[in-house]
């Protein structure tokens, strides 16, 4: 039986000729990814007693999660970080105007085929879309990591993704992901590799390929993968830190599972409130009145979504009494979509604009809902006081049903 992309990849940093499934295996990631949370890691690593960090340019750390300071403890947070930075001469520290974590992880090019990244964020599966191998670890996993540069990882068994058919016009990335997850649930991939495959993924530029990935870590994944083509390696062109290495699973790989699914009839999707796989045809969900409507985020904010969401909005206005925020993934994302007229097309039809960064998603900054409130949003996560309430309700769609939704004041996917 061949050999799976995650099997290949683990055995090629461990330094081995093949890895069995459930193996543990010692690896050297070529990145480990950290954000705000880099303060408690640093306290960590001061605890193990190492000096120095092992190696300066294998941290990548972005400040994201509450950019810039909403108050004094986040800024002493920040300023620690930065301090940390500096004593330690580390090599890639993007500060607060830079945009959320894993999309500025993306576009720098430390994400590439072949490549095995680890992160102390569960989203950093998202640069799975390079074809690469990158799964969440813990805060004090990162700080091993800083003091050794090594650290050990248990060979996980792949679900194979099989999406055919043609997608629907009024359906993107985001409906295709809350599709699986209403199907295989939030843990149907629980420390699985997800490999997701076919010509709905072939048809996808790279955009929208981290949608899928980003969210493989709501099904329970260790990691989510897509195999790197012609559109990958037009993506990387200009981007890529380095060489690499693309991998494929072999023919006769063994899976766990293969799933397959034709999407052609797929409607806009829904995951309703409080859990991510409470997912429904966003059809069935209309009329529900609306506060607040979010754009953005590492899951959907980057400049097709932003596109998507103009599309629907200009000309048009935001309904009364109903918020909408946008967030650009990054700040190149921001300069482009204010070059090309889209940024205007949004603030024309009443949304507040925002600076890129993570906003509303965790609860802590720019955006937290108020009891009893409602609120649809492009981000990935919607159990409760994920946007710092217990008592608010939100809702997850793609940018157009989100879009939609701002226009009208009540949840709806058709214009």
């Amino acid at each position: 039986m061949g050999l799976t992309f995650v099997q290949k990849v683990l055995a090629r940093y461990a330094g081995k000729p093949a890895v069995e499934v459930g193996e543990i295996v010692n690896v050297t990631p070529d990145h480990v990814l950290s954000h705000d949370n880099s303060a408690a890691i640093a306290k960590t690593f001061a605890k193990i007693g190492k000096p120095r960090v092992k190696d300066p340019a294998q941290p990548v750390i972005v400040l994201d999660h509450c950019a810039p300071a909403a108050d004094s403890k986040y800024a002493t947070n920040h300023k620690e970080i930065r301090q940390f930075v500096t004593a330690q001469g580390l090599k890639n520290f993007f500060d607060i105007a830079s945009g959320v974590c894993h999309q500025v992880f993306m576009e720098q090019g430390f994400a590439a085929p072949g490549r095995l990244l680890l992160g102390s964020d569960s989203h950093t599966t998202t640069y799975g879309a390079a074809g690469a191998f990158a799964a969440g670890i813990g805060r004090s996993e990162a700080a091993a990591i800083w003091a050794t540069g090594t650290m050990w990882l248990m060979v996980p068994e792949t679900l194979r993704l099989v999406l055919k058919g043609d997608l629907p016009a009024d359906c993107s990335a985001k409906d295709v992901v809350l599709f699986i997850l209403g199907r295989i649930g939030a843990d149907g991939a629980l420390y699985k590799s997800v490999e997701f495959t076919g010509p709905v993924i072939e048809a996808m530029d790279v955009d929208d390929r981290m949608v899928l990935t980003n969210m493989a870590a709501e099904m329970g994944a260790k990691n989510g993968y897509v195999l790197p083509d012609e559109k990958t390696r037009a993506w990387l062109r200009g981007r890529v830190r380095g060489e690499y290495q693309e991998i494929f699973s072999d023919p006769d790989a063994g899976y766990s599972e293969v799933l397959e699914w034709d999407l052609s009839d797929l409607r806009p999707q829904v995951a309703c409130p409080h859990f991510v796989d409470n997912v429904k045809p966003a059809s069935d969900m209309r009329g529900t009145k609306v506060d607040q409507v979010v754009v953005g985020t590492c899951t959907n904010g980057r400049l097709r979504d932003l596109h998507e969401a103009a599309a629907v909005l200009k000309g048009r206005k935001v309904a009364s009494g109903t918020r909408l925020l946008v967030f650009p993934a990054s700040m190149p994302i921001f300069k482009q979509a204010m070059a090309d007229g889209t940024l205007a097309a949004l603030l024309e039809a009443g949304a507040v604009l925002m600076n890129p960064n993570c906003g509303p998603c965790l609860g802590a900054h720019e955006g937290a809902l108020a009891p009893g409130e409602v609120c649809v949003s492009t981000s990935n996560r919607n159990f409760k006081g994920r946007m710092g309430c217990n008592e608010s309700a939100i809702y997850l769609a793609s940018p157009r049903t989100a879009a939609i939704t701002a226009l009208k004041g009540v949840l709806d996917d058709t214009l």
